[in-house]
Protein backbone atom coordinates (compact mmCIF):
# COMPACT_ATOMS: atom_id res chain seq x y z
CA UNK A 1 0.00 0.00 0.00
CA UNK A 2 1.47 3.33 -1.15
CA UNK A 3 2.19 5.74 1.84
CA UNK A 4 3.64 9.11 2.69
CA UNK A 5 7.01 9.72 3.86
CA UNK A 6 8.81 12.46 5.13
CA UNK A 7 12.49 12.23 5.29
CA UNK A 8 16.24 13.96 5.38
CA UNK A 9 18.40 13.09 2.37
CA UNK A 10 19.16 9.44 3.51
CA UNK A 11 19.15 6.25 1.82
CA UNK A 12 15.30 6.33 -0.23
CA UNK A 13 14.33 2.56 -0.13
CA UNK A 14 18.37 1.99 -0.76
CA UNK A 15 18.50 3.79 -3.91
CA UNK A 16 19.33 7.41 -3.45
CA UNK A 17 21.07 10.04 -1.22
CA UNK A 18 21.63 13.34 -1.60
CA UNK A 19 23.01 15.97 1.18
CA UNK A 20 20.30 18.70 2.86
CA UNK A 21 17.05 19.51 3.15
CA UNK A 22 13.85 17.74 3.90
CA UNK A 23 11.43 15.68 0.62
CA UNK A 24 8.09 14.54 0.94
CA UNK A 25 8.03 11.40 -1.33
CA UNK A 26 5.63 8.92 -2.35
CA UNK A 27 6.23 5.38 -3.26
CA UNK A 28 5.27 1.96 -3.78
CA UNK A 29 7.06 -0.94 -3.50
CA UNK A 30 6.26 -4.36 -4.96
CA UNK A 31 7.99 -7.81 -3.19
CA UNK A 32 11.98 -8.37 -3.40
CA UNK A 33 11.87 -11.74 -4.87
CA UNK A 34 10.05 -10.64 -8.38
CA UNK A 35 11.49 -11.54 -11.12
CA UNK A 36 11.04 -9.12 -14.61
CA UNK A 37 8.68 -8.40 -15.76
CA UNK A 38 6.96 -7.99 -12.47
CA UNK A 39 4.06 -5.34 -13.92
CA UNK A 40 3.20 -3.57 -17.17
CA UNK A 41 2.68 0.23 -16.77
CA UNK A 42 -0.18 1.75 -17.18
CA UNK A 43 -0.30 4.74 -19.77
CA UNK A 44 -1.75 7.84 -18.72
CA UNK A 45 -4.30 9.66 -21.24
CA UNK A 46 -4.67 13.27 -20.68
CA UNK A 47 -8.03 14.86 -20.05
CA UNK A 48 -8.09 16.69 -22.97
CA UNK A 49 -8.17 13.05 -24.99
CA UNK A 50 -10.21 11.80 -22.73
CA UNK A 51 -13.09 14.35 -23.57
CA UNK A 52 -12.92 14.38 -26.88
CA UNK A 53 -15.25 12.61 -29.37
CA UNK A 54 -14.36 9.58 -31.23
CA UNK A 55 -14.04 10.84 -34.29
CA UNK A 56 -11.56 13.16 -33.36
CA UNK A 57 -9.15 10.93 -31.92
CA UNK A 58 -6.26 10.83 -33.32
CA UNK A 59 -3.61 7.86 -33.29
CA UNK A 60 -1.70 9.21 -29.82
CA UNK A 61 1.82 6.71 -29.36
CA UNK A 62 3.23 6.58 -25.98
CA UNK A 63 6.74 7.67 -24.92
CA UNK A 64 8.81 5.90 -22.21
CA UNK A 65 11.76 7.63 -20.87
CA UNK A 66 14.35 5.24 -20.04
CA UNK A 67 16.94 7.06 -17.61
CA UNK A 68 19.81 4.94 -16.69
CA UNK A 69 21.12 5.04 -13.34
CA UNK A 70 23.25 4.92 -10.46
CA UNK A 71 23.81 7.06 -7.83
CA UNK A 72 22.60 10.26 -10.01
CA UNK A 73 19.97 11.73 -7.15
CA UNK A 74 20.76 15.70 -7.15
CA UNK A 75 20.47 15.38 -11.13
CA UNK A 76 17.10 12.99 -11.14
CA UNK A 77 15.78 16.12 -9.49
CA UNK A 78 16.38 18.30 -11.80
CA UNK A 79 15.42 16.18 -14.52
CA UNK A 80 12.04 15.17 -13.44
CA UNK A 81 10.34 18.34 -13.26
CA UNK A 82 12.08 20.04 -16.55
CA UNK A 83 11.04 17.15 -18.97
CA UNK A 84 7.61 17.33 -17.42
CA UNK A 85 7.27 20.96 -18.06
CA UNK A 86 8.76 20.32 -21.37
CA UNK A 87 6.73 17.56 -22.58
CA UNK A 88 3.84 18.92 -20.95
CA UNK A 89 4.33 21.48 -23.41
CA UNK A 90 3.99 19.88 -26.56
CA UNK A 91 1.52 17.49 -25.40
CA UNK A 92 3.29 14.00 -25.82
CA UNK A 93 2.05 11.33 -23.75
CA UNK A 94 5.02 9.99 -21.58
CA UNK A 95 6.20 8.39 -18.73
CA UNK A 96 9.44 8.58 -16.78
CA UNK A 97 11.39 5.02 -15.93
CA UNK A 98 14.31 5.30 -13.97
CA UNK A 99 16.34 2.11 -14.41
CA UNK A 100 18.53 2.07 -11.13
CA UNK A 101 21.69 -0.53 -11.42
CA UNK A 102 21.99 -2.17 -7.95
CA UNK A 103 24.66 -4.96 -8.37
CA UNK A 104 28.61 -5.02 -7.48
CA UNK A 105 29.65 -4.65 -11.26
CA UNK A 106 30.20 -1.69 -13.16
CA UNK A 107 27.66 0.16 -14.52
CA UNK A 108 25.99 -1.18 -17.97
CA UNK A 109 24.11 1.56 -19.72
CA UNK A 110 23.39 -0.62 -22.88
CA UNK A 111 22.04 -3.11 -20.86
CA UNK A 112 20.07 -0.82 -18.37
CA UNK A 113 18.06 0.32 -21.67
CA UNK A 114 17.17 -3.26 -22.76
CA UNK A 115 15.97 -3.99 -19.59
CA UNK A 116 13.68 -0.88 -20.07
CA UNK A 117 12.89 -1.85 -23.01
CA UNK A 118 11.67 -5.14 -22.02
CA UNK A 119 9.93 -3.62 -19.48
CA UNK A 120 7.54 -1.45 -21.13
CA UNK A 121 7.15 -2.45 -24.75
CA UNK A 122 4.04 -4.44 -24.23
CA UNK A 123 2.62 -0.81 -23.41
CA UNK A 124 4.53 2.18 -25.21
CA UNK A 125 5.05 2.57 -28.72
CA UNK A 126 8.07 3.99 -28.70
CA UNK A 127 11.48 4.90 -26.25
CA UNK A 128 13.81 8.00 -25.21
CA UNK A 129 17.69 6.48 -24.16
CA UNK A 130 17.93 9.90 -22.51
CA UNK A 131 20.51 11.01 -20.67
CA UNK A 132 19.76 12.11 -16.75
CA UNK A 133 22.30 15.09 -17.28
CA UNK A 134 21.32 16.54 -20.56
CA UNK A 135 18.49 18.77 -20.53
CA UNK A 136 16.70 20.07 -23.64
CA UNK A 137 16.12 24.03 -23.78
CA UNK A 138 14.74 24.56 -27.03
CA UNK A 139 10.87 24.00 -27.65
CA UNK A 140 11.31 23.30 -30.97
CA UNK A 141 12.98 19.69 -30.09
CA UNK A 142 9.97 17.71 -30.40
CA UNK A 143 9.90 14.29 -29.12
CA UNK A 144 7.60 12.91 -31.60
CA UNK A 145 7.36 9.49 -33.07
CA UNK A 146 10.14 8.62 -34.90
CA UNK A 147 9.16 7.99 -39.13
CA UNK A 148 10.04 4.58 -40.76
CA UNK A 149 13.30 5.62 -41.33
CA UNK A 150 14.76 5.24 -38.51
CA UNK A 151 15.63 6.84 -34.88
CA UNK A 152 15.01 10.24 -34.08
CA UNK A 153 18.66 11.77 -32.61
CA UNK A 154 17.35 14.59 -30.54
CA UNK A 155 21.16 15.49 -29.14
CA UNK A 156 22.52 16.11 -32.49
CA UNK A 157 25.89 16.43 -32.74
CA UNK A 158 25.46 20.02 -33.98
CA UNK A 159 23.65 20.56 -31.04
CA UNK A 160 24.99 18.63 -28.69
CA UNK A 161 27.59 20.67 -25.75
CA UNK A 162 30.54 18.08 -26.09
CA UNK A 163 30.28 15.45 -28.50
CA UNK A 164 30.33 16.55 -32.57
CA UNK A 165 30.98 13.53 -34.72
CA UNK A 166 28.46 12.39 -37.59
CA UNK A 167 28.08 9.18 -36.21
CA UNK A 168 27.36 10.55 -32.36
CA UNK A 169 24.06 9.26 -31.67
CA UNK A 170 24.26 9.33 -27.61
CA UNK A 171 22.74 11.75 -25.27
CA UNK A 172 19.02 11.54 -26.20
CA UNK A 173 17.84 9.07 -28.90
CA UNK A 174 13.76 8.13 -29.95
CA UNK A 175 13.73 4.65 -31.07
CA UNK A 176 10.60 2.89 -32.12
CA UNK A 177 10.11 -0.40 -30.69
CA UNK A 178 10.07 -2.49 -33.91
CA UNK A 179 13.46 -0.86 -34.74
CA UNK A 180 14.53 -1.67 -31.32
CA UNK A 181 13.71 -5.56 -31.75
CA UNK A 182 15.46 -5.62 -35.64
CA UNK A 183 18.07 -4.37 -34.31
CA UNK A 184 18.16 -7.42 -30.94
CA UNK A 185 18.69 -4.19 -28.95
CA UNK A 186 22.09 -2.84 -27.63
CA UNK A 187 24.97 -4.65 -26.95
CA UNK A 188 25.20 -6.13 -23.39
CA UNK A 189 29.21 -6.11 -23.53
CA UNK A 190 29.76 -2.17 -22.45
CA UNK A 191 30.75 -2.26 -18.09
CA UNK A 192 32.06 1.06 -17.56
CA UNK A 193 31.81 4.27 -19.54
CA UNK A 194 31.37 5.07 -23.51
CA UNK A 195 31.32 3.60 -26.89
CA UNK A 196 27.44 1.60 -26.57
CA UNK A 197 26.33 4.26 -28.48
CA UNK A 198 28.78 4.16 -31.30
CA UNK A 199 28.06 0.34 -31.46
CA UNK A 200 24.46 0.53 -31.20
CA UNK A 201 24.88 3.36 -34.75
CA UNK A 202 26.90 0.93 -36.54
CA UNK A 203 23.47 -1.54 -35.52
CA UNK A 204 21.07 1.04 -36.82
CA UNK A 205 23.20 1.37 -40.13
CA UNK A 206 22.92 -3.13 -40.82
CA UNK A 207 19.57 -2.81 -39.89
CA UNK A 208 18.72 -0.99 -42.91
CA UNK A 209 17.65 2.11 -40.90
CA UNK A 210 18.97 5.96 -40.95
CA UNK A 211 19.41 8.25 -38.47
CA UNK A 212 16.91 11.35 -38.12
CA UNK A 213 17.66 14.53 -36.16
CA UNK A 214 15.90 18.09 -35.53
CA UNK A 215 15.44 20.52 -38.57
CA UNK A 216 15.35 24.39 -38.54
CA UNK A 217 16.81 24.53 -34.80
CA UNK A 218 18.00 27.97 -35.07
CA UNK A 219 20.17 27.63 -31.14
CA UNK A 220 23.64 25.75 -31.06
CA UNK A 221 26.09 23.69 -28.81
CA UNK A 222 25.61 26.40 -26.20
CA UNK A 223 21.84 27.05 -25.79
CA UNK A 224 20.33 23.99 -26.85
CA UNK A 225 20.48 21.55 -23.96
CA UNK A 226 21.82 22.12 -20.41
CA UNK A 227 24.56 19.61 -19.73
CA UNK A 228 24.27 19.38 -15.78
CA UNK A 229 27.63 16.84 -15.41
CA UNK A 230 30.00 18.25 -13.29
CA UNK A 231 33.46 15.78 -14.25
CA UNK A 232 34.75 16.60 -11.23
CA UNK A 233 32.61 15.97 -8.56
CA UNK A 234 31.54 12.71 -10.62
CA UNK A 235 33.91 11.20 -12.29
CA UNK A 236 33.35 9.24 -15.16
CA UNK A 237 34.10 4.82 -14.79
CA UNK A 238 36.78 4.88 -18.11
CA UNK A 239 38.94 2.06 -16.98
CA UNK A 240 39.97 -0.36 -19.38
CA UNK A 241 41.08 -3.85 -18.27
CA UNK A 242 41.41 -7.57 -19.57
CA UNK A 243 41.02 -7.25 -23.07
CA UNK A 244 37.93 -4.94 -23.20
CA UNK A 245 39.37 -2.25 -24.91
CA UNK A 246 40.28 -4.57 -28.16
CA UNK A 247 36.62 -6.28 -27.96
CA UNK A 248 34.37 -3.20 -27.05
CA UNK A 249 36.28 -1.47 -30.50
CA UNK A 250 34.59 -4.27 -32.70
CA UNK A 251 30.48 -4.64 -33.74
CA UNK A 252 29.24 -7.23 -31.08
CA UNK A 253 26.95 -9.86 -32.97
CA UNK A 254 26.77 -11.99 -30.22
CA UNK A 255 24.57 -10.01 -27.47
CA UNK A 256 21.80 -7.85 -27.69
CA UNK A 257 17.78 -8.27 -26.32
CA UNK A 258 17.85 -12.13 -26.95
CA UNK A 259 20.90 -12.81 -23.79
CA UNK A 260 19.91 -10.21 -21.49
CA UNK A 261 20.32 -11.62 -18.21
CA UNK A 262 19.26 -9.26 -15.86
CA UNK A 263 16.18 -9.55 -12.32
CA UNK A 264 14.47 -6.52 -11.59
CA UNK A 265 13.80 -7.04 -7.67
CA UNK A 266 12.14 -3.94 -6.81
CA UNK A 267 9.50 -1.73 -8.63
CA UNK A 268 8.83 1.90 -7.29
CA UNK A 269 6.39 4.47 -7.83
CA UNK A 270 7.83 8.20 -6.76
CA UNK A 271 6.53 11.34 -6.79
CA UNK A 272 9.23 13.62 -7.20
CA UNK A 273 7.57 17.58 -7.41
CA UNK A 274 3.93 16.21 -8.25
CA UNK A 275 5.19 13.65 -11.00
CA UNK A 276 4.96 10.27 -10.67
CA UNK A 277 7.72 8.49 -11.94
CA UNK A 278 8.75 4.68 -11.59
CA UNK A 279 12.30 3.66 -10.50
CA UNK A 280 13.44 -0.28 -11.23
CA UNK A 281 15.91 -1.60 -8.84
CA UNK A 282 17.65 -3.76 -11.41
CA UNK A 283 21.03 -6.49 -11.09
CA UNK A 284 22.40 -7.53 -14.30
CA UNK A 285 24.26 -10.39 -14.44
CA UNK A 286 28.14 -10.78 -15.79
CA UNK A 287 29.46 -13.66 -17.93
CA UNK A 288 32.99 -13.44 -16.15
CA UNK A 289 34.82 -15.56 -18.74
CA UNK A 290 33.22 -13.46 -21.46
CA UNK A 291 33.33 -10.24 -20.71
CA UNK A 292 35.36 -10.19 -17.02
CA UNK A 293 35.80 -5.99 -17.68
CA UNK A 294 32.27 -5.80 -15.73
CA UNK A 295 34.53 -6.06 -12.42
CA UNK A 296 38.09 -4.96 -12.90
CA UNK A 297 38.84 -5.13 -9.35
CA UNK A 298 38.66 -8.90 -9.64
CA UNK A 299 36.52 -8.89 -6.30
CA UNK A 300 33.84 -10.31 -8.85
CA UNK A 301 35.97 -13.21 -10.31
CA UNK A 302 37.53 -13.97 -6.75
CA UNK A 303 34.10 -14.28 -5.09
CA UNK A 304 32.92 -17.09 -7.97
CA UNK A 305 36.07 -19.03 -7.71
CA UNK A 306 35.23 -19.07 -3.79
CA UNK A 307 31.20 -20.30 -4.19
CA UNK A 308 32.88 -23.13 -6.50
CA UNK A 309 34.89 -24.11 -3.66
CA UNK A 310 31.84 -24.33 -1.68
Amino acid sequence: MASITTINWLFICGLFFCLGGVAVLSFMSLPSDCICPISRPKPKESSDLLNKPPDQLQVVHKLAILVPFRDRFEELLQFVPHMTKFLKKQNVNHHIFVLNQVDRYRFNRASLINVGFRFVSGVYDYVAMHDVDLLPLNDDLHYEYPSDAGPLHIAAPDLHPKYHYENFVGGILLVRNDHFEKMNGMSNKYWGWGLEDDEFFVRIRDAGLKVTRPQGIKTGVNNTFNHIHNRYHRKRDTQKCFNQKEVTRRRDRETGLNTLQYKITKVHDMFIDGTQITVLNIELECDLDKTPWCDCSGNAQAAAEEQMKQ
